[in-house]
């Protein structure tokens, strides 16, 4: 496990560039934190490093959006699921096995249908702006990914 601390919605973005010049296609992220902890500030600043050109936004009212970039980026919030049954409903094992980047607002929701191998990134809040960003390395998601995130 590595954790960052980060001062400010810049740096989490950046941290978030780095780790996703990391990423391969077929990656899983599942991101958990309090409302407005930073969930989906991170995901933009993946997204637009794996080369989205669109705005990344919680898909409030569906629990997926894909996104086309240098690779496909497969953004699934769950805040707003009624039964954790509707996200294996949506076939989200098609899209951890497909060509793309998943990642997954409000993982700990939908725990038991995500796969074990997979990058579990906790995002807390330490003040208004600073928040301790926790990577953990989940069954065998190669933690050489990691590397380069502490280092400035």
């Amino acid at each position: 496990m590595i954790c960052v601390k980060v001062n400010n919605q810049r740096e989490t973005e950046a941290l978030a560039e780095k780790l996703a010049s990391n990423l391969e296609p077929g990656d899983i992220i599942g991101l958990r934190g309090d409302l407005g902890a930073g969930k989906t500030t991170f995901t933009k600043a993946l997204g637009a490093a794996l080369g989205v050109k669109e705005d990344i936004t919680s898909p409030t009212f569906t629990l997926l959006q894909e996104y086309e970039g240098n690779v496909p980026v497969y953004h699934f919030d769950v805040y707003r699921m009624n039964d954790p049954q509707e996200f294996n409903d949506l076939g989200a094992e098609e899209y951890f096995d497909g060509d793309g980047i998943s990642v997954v607002e409000w993982a700990d929701m939908v725990e038991a249908y995500l796969p074990d191998k997979r990058l579990q990134i906790e995002i807390r809040w330490l003040d208004s702006d600073q928040r301790k960003i926790c990577f953990i390395p989940l069954g065998d998601f190669n933690e050489l990914k990691l590397k380069g995130l502490v280092a400035s």
